[in-house]
Protein backbone atom coordinates (compact mmCIF):
# COMPACT_ATOMS: atom_id res chain seq x y z
CA UNK A 1 0.00 0.00 0.00
CA UNK A 2 2.02 3.04 1.06
CA UNK A 3 0.84 4.90 -1.71
CA UNK A 4 -0.12 8.65 -1.20
CA UNK A 5 -4.07 8.68 -1.02
CA UNK A 6 -4.44 11.26 -4.02
CA UNK A 7 -3.21 9.91 -6.99
CA UNK A 8 -3.09 11.68 -9.94
CA UNK A 9 -4.83 9.04 -12.76
CA UNK A 10 -4.59 11.00 -16.26
CA UNK A 11 -6.95 9.42 -18.78
CA UNK A 12 -7.03 9.24 -22.14
CA UNK A 13 -10.94 9.84 -23.16
CA UNK A 14 -12.94 8.85 -25.93
CA UNK A 15 -16.32 7.97 -27.70
CA UNK A 16 -18.11 5.30 -29.08
CA UNK A 17 -21.92 5.75 -30.27
CA UNK A 18 -22.18 8.33 -27.77
CA UNK A 19 -20.51 6.71 -24.78
CA UNK A 20 -17.63 7.95 -22.91
CA UNK A 21 -14.61 5.64 -22.64
CA UNK A 22 -11.03 6.19 -21.44
CA UNK A 23 -7.31 4.20 -21.86
CA UNK A 24 -4.58 5.24 -18.89
CA UNK A 25 -2.89 8.11 -20.42
CA UNK A 26 0.54 5.89 -19.79
CA UNK A 27 -0.14 3.59 -22.08
CA UNK A 28 -1.43 5.79 -25.42
CA UNK A 29 1.63 6.57 -27.67
CA UNK A 30 -0.18 8.60 -30.05
CA UNK A 31 -3.93 9.47 -31.66
CA UNK A 32 -4.02 9.14 -35.76
CA UNK A 33 -6.73 10.34 -38.46
CA UNK A 34 -8.42 7.08 -40.10
CA UNK A 35 -6.20 5.04 -42.56
CA UNK A 36 -6.50 2.46 -44.39
CA UNK A 37 -6.69 -1.06 -42.57
CA UNK A 38 -5.43 -4.07 -44.34
CA UNK A 39 -6.88 -7.79 -43.92
CA UNK A 40 -5.19 -10.01 -41.54
CA UNK A 41 -6.26 -13.02 -42.62
CA UNK A 42 -6.73 -15.81 -39.61
CA UNK A 43 -7.30 -13.39 -36.89
CA UNK A 44 -9.59 -13.09 -33.96
CA UNK A 45 -12.87 -11.55 -34.65
CA UNK A 46 -12.22 -8.35 -32.74
CA UNK A 47 -9.36 -7.11 -35.01
CA UNK A 48 -10.59 -5.32 -38.18
CA UNK A 49 -6.98 -5.86 -39.35
CA UNK A 50 -3.09 -3.83 -39.72
CA UNK A 51 -2.21 -0.65 -40.09
CA UNK A 52 1.43 -0.24 -41.30
CA UNK A 53 3.41 3.20 -38.46
CA UNK A 54 6.55 3.73 -39.56
CA UNK A 55 6.88 0.20 -40.93
CA UNK A 56 5.84 -1.29 -37.60
CA UNK A 57 2.37 -3.75 -38.17
CA UNK A 58 0.25 -2.65 -35.39
CA UNK A 59 -2.82 -4.43 -35.27
CA UNK A 60 -6.15 -2.82 -35.10
CA UNK A 61 -9.01 -3.98 -32.59
CA UNK A 62 -12.73 -2.98 -32.81
CA UNK A 63 -13.69 -1.15 -29.81
CA UNK A 64 -17.19 -2.00 -30.36
CA UNK A 65 -17.08 -5.67 -30.43
CA UNK A 66 -15.42 -5.61 -27.08
CA UNK A 67 -18.00 -3.56 -25.45
CA UNK A 68 -20.88 -5.56 -28.08
CA UNK A 69 -21.95 -2.65 -29.91
CA UNK A 70 -22.92 -3.53 -33.67
CA UNK A 71 -19.81 -2.47 -35.87
CA UNK A 72 -20.31 0.48 -38.63
CA UNK A 73 -18.62 1.24 -41.67
CA UNK A 74 -15.34 2.75 -40.69
CA UNK A 75 -15.78 7.04 -41.39
CA UNK A 76 -12.97 9.12 -42.38
CA UNK A 77 -13.61 11.43 -39.47
CA UNK A 78 -13.14 8.01 -37.02
CA UNK A 79 -9.54 7.94 -34.92
CA UNK A 80 -6.71 5.59 -34.04
CA UNK A 81 -5.61 5.37 -30.57
CA UNK A 82 -2.11 3.76 -30.89
CA UNK A 83 -1.44 2.10 -27.56
CA UNK A 84 0.93 -0.68 -26.00
CA UNK A 85 -0.29 -3.70 -24.05
CA UNK A 86 1.95 -5.57 -21.96
CA UNK A 87 3.05 -7.21 -25.26
CA UNK A 88 2.52 -5.45 -28.37
CA UNK A 89 1.23 -2.15 -29.88
CA UNK A 90 -2.46 -2.15 -31.03
CA UNK A 91 -4.70 0.54 -32.57
CA UNK A 92 -8.59 0.71 -30.94
CA UNK A 93 -10.79 2.74 -33.67
CA UNK A 94 -12.47 5.39 -31.90
CA UNK A 95 -15.43 7.25 -32.96
CA UNK A 96 -13.48 10.64 -31.64
CA UNK A 97 -10.73 11.51 -29.22
CA UNK A 98 -12.23 13.69 -26.73
CA UNK A 99 -9.19 14.78 -24.14
CA UNK A 100 -7.59 14.12 -21.37
CA UNK A 101 -8.72 14.15 -17.73
CA UNK A 102 -7.24 13.51 -14.50
CA UNK A 103 -9.61 11.60 -11.68
CA UNK A 104 -8.08 10.61 -8.17
CA UNK A 105 -7.80 7.07 -7.44
CA UNK A 106 -11.16 8.06 -5.27
CA UNK A 107 -12.74 8.69 -7.69
CA UNK A 108 -12.40 5.66 -9.89
CA UNK A 109 -14.77 3.03 -8.80
CA UNK A 110 -13.85 -0.62 -9.34
CA UNK A 111 -16.28 -1.98 -12.31
CA UNK A 112 -17.10 -5.45 -10.66
CA UNK A 113 -19.00 -3.49 -8.30
CA UNK A 114 -20.80 -1.63 -10.68
CA UNK A 115 -21.28 -3.73 -14.42
CA UNK A 116 -21.53 -7.67 -13.59
CA UNK A 117 -19.03 -9.54 -16.29
CA UNK A 118 -16.83 -6.23 -17.20
CA UNK A 119 -13.68 -7.86 -17.59
CA UNK A 120 -12.03 -5.08 -20.16
CA UNK A 121 -12.59 -2.52 -17.52
CA UNK A 122 -10.64 -1.42 -15.11
CA UNK A 123 -12.82 1.05 -13.76
CA UNK A 124 -15.34 3.50 -14.05
CA UNK A 125 -15.56 7.40 -13.23
CA UNK A 126 -18.21 9.85 -13.20
CA UNK A 127 -18.46 12.91 -15.80
CA UNK A 128 -20.96 15.02 -15.75
CA UNK A 129 -22.72 13.46 -18.68
CA UNK A 130 -22.73 10.25 -17.61
CA UNK A 131 -20.70 7.09 -16.80
CA UNK A 132 -16.68 6.92 -18.12
CA UNK A 133 -15.72 3.53 -18.58
CA UNK A 134 -12.04 3.26 -17.98
CA UNK A 135 -10.34 0.17 -19.88
CA UNK A 136 -7.48 -2.08 -19.16
CA UNK A 137 -5.62 -2.95 -22.23
CA UNK A 138 -3.91 -5.48 -20.64
CA UNK A 139 -7.34 -7.69 -20.08
CA UNK A 140 -8.75 -6.30 -23.65
CA UNK A 141 -7.63 -9.35 -25.35
CA UNK A 142 -7.88 -12.93 -23.66
CA UNK A 143 -5.00 -15.40 -24.06
CA UNK A 144 -6.71 -17.37 -26.92
CA UNK A 145 -7.17 -13.93 -28.91
CA UNK A 146 -3.85 -13.01 -28.03
CA UNK A 147 -2.33 -16.73 -29.57
CA UNK A 148 -4.31 -16.45 -32.68
CA UNK A 149 -3.39 -12.73 -33.08
CA UNK A 150 0.03 -13.72 -32.56
CA UNK A 151 0.07 -16.21 -35.10
CA UNK A 152 -1.76 -14.19 -37.85
CA UNK A 153 0.76 -11.59 -37.31
CA UNK A 154 3.66 -13.95 -37.68
CA UNK A 155 1.82 -15.56 -40.85
CA UNK A 156 1.30 -12.00 -42.16
CA UNK A 157 4.40 -11.47 -41.59
CA UNK A 158 6.23 -14.33 -43.27
CA UNK A 159 4.08 -13.73 -46.44
CA UNK A 160 5.95 -10.33 -47.47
Amino acid sequence: MGMAPRTLNQLVTFTISRQAYALRLASVRRVLRMVEISALPKAPDIVLGVVSLHGTVVPVLSMRRRVGLPEVEANLTDQLIVADTASRSVALVVDAVTGVIERTTEEITEAERVVPGAEYVEGIAKLEEGLLFIHDLDLFLSQPEESQLHEALAKAQGAE
